[in-house]
């Protein structure tokens, strides 16, 4: 019974030397568990902390990016309109410089195509402008005898007209009329010859109100031409009664040709069978208005001088 006994108190004491250890034991885990949670713990703080840190400074650094992008894009608005106003500029100097150019390269041209045009062939000459004795043009085709009234009568008339008059009476062909050349080219001596000739005949105040003096006559300049037609006898004065006459009033204009000395003009009596070439531009703008070429000033009449043969 006694060695029962003191197996149970040795019993009792380990137990309870088991039940300190434990005990021990869990406080110095419990011990070290709060050390640990509580490190945890300082550690969670610290991160929030940097959390809270980081996005503050995310936040900060995200309005300032969003500030600087606003900017940037502000500065490159600016600068893409600024670019696009130097371009806008540049191309209306651009335009502006080719204006110039074309206007210059226009003045050229119209000069290169004055300097080959007689500047006298527009003159109003009827007892207004003289030419001299020398003056002859510079270039004269002669008329073929299919066109002329007179057989190998050699009429002339300047060069770069001619084509105008050919068209024309063959145009005039077409339309079953004939048309021919009665006068062409007259020089000053043939002129005052024959003027000489209508002063003996007539007299000289006679003379004077159908034939020019010397150097006045639209002959020399041989752009003018005299016309006449069959069935009146080669009688100038029966022409304006003729088909051939109704079509000339109504398309010479065309080919550049115009009446110099309509009925009631103030130079020289009706002459319904003189006409003059003028170019078509000018030729057209006296018909559709109802004008004749010694109604204009000779300054509205040089503004066609470079229109002349086109």
């Amino acid at each position: 019974m006694i060695n029962f006994l003191k197996k149970m108190d040795i019993i009792y004491w380990v137990m309870l030397t088991i039940l300190v250890l434990l005990v021990s034991i869990i406080g110095i885990l419990a011990w070290l568990g709060n050390n640990h949670i509580n490190s945890l713990n300082k550690k969670i703080e610290l991160l929030s902390s940097n959390i809270t840190l980081l996005e503050t400074t995310s936040a900060s650094t995200t309005a300032e990016l969003k500030e600087s992008i606003t900017q940037t894009h502000s500065d490159l608005s600016i600068a893409l309109n600024k670019e696009k106003q130097n371009v806008g500029e540049i191309e209306e100097l651009l335009g502006t410089v080719k204006k110039q150019n074309e206007e210059i390269s226009g003045t050229v041209t119209t000069l290169q195509k004055l300097s080959d045009i007689d500047p006298e062939l527009l003159q109003k000459y009827s007892k207004v402008f003289f030419l001299s004795e020398h003056y002859a043009p510079a270039r004269m085709t002669e008329i073929p005898d299919d066109y002329e009234y007179f057989e190998s009568k050699f009429s002339k008339l300047e060069s770069q007209a001619y084509p105008y008059l050919e068209n024309m009476l063959k145009a005039s062909t077409a339309d079953d009329l004939e048309i021919y050349v009665y006068s062409a080219y007259r020089s000053y001596e043939e002129q005052l010859a024959l003027k000489s000739q209508y002063t003996v005949v007539y007299g000289s105040g006679t003379a004077n109100q159908f034939s020019a003096d010397q150097g006045y006559s639209e002959h020399q300049l041989g752009t003018a031409v005299d016309l006449m037609t069959t069935g009146i006898g080669g009688n100038l004065d029966n022409f304006d009664g003729t088909e051939a006459y109704q079509w000339l009033l109504n398309n010479a204009y065309k080919f550049g040709f115009v009446l110099s000395y309509p009925q009631d003009n103030k130079y020289y009596v009706y002459e319904p069978w003189h006409w003059r070439f003028v170019g078509v531009k000018l030729a057209t703008y006296l018909h559709n208005n109802n004008k004749n070429f010694y109604d204009l000033e000779q300054r509205e009449i040089d503004e066609y001088l470079v229109n002349l043969f086109e």
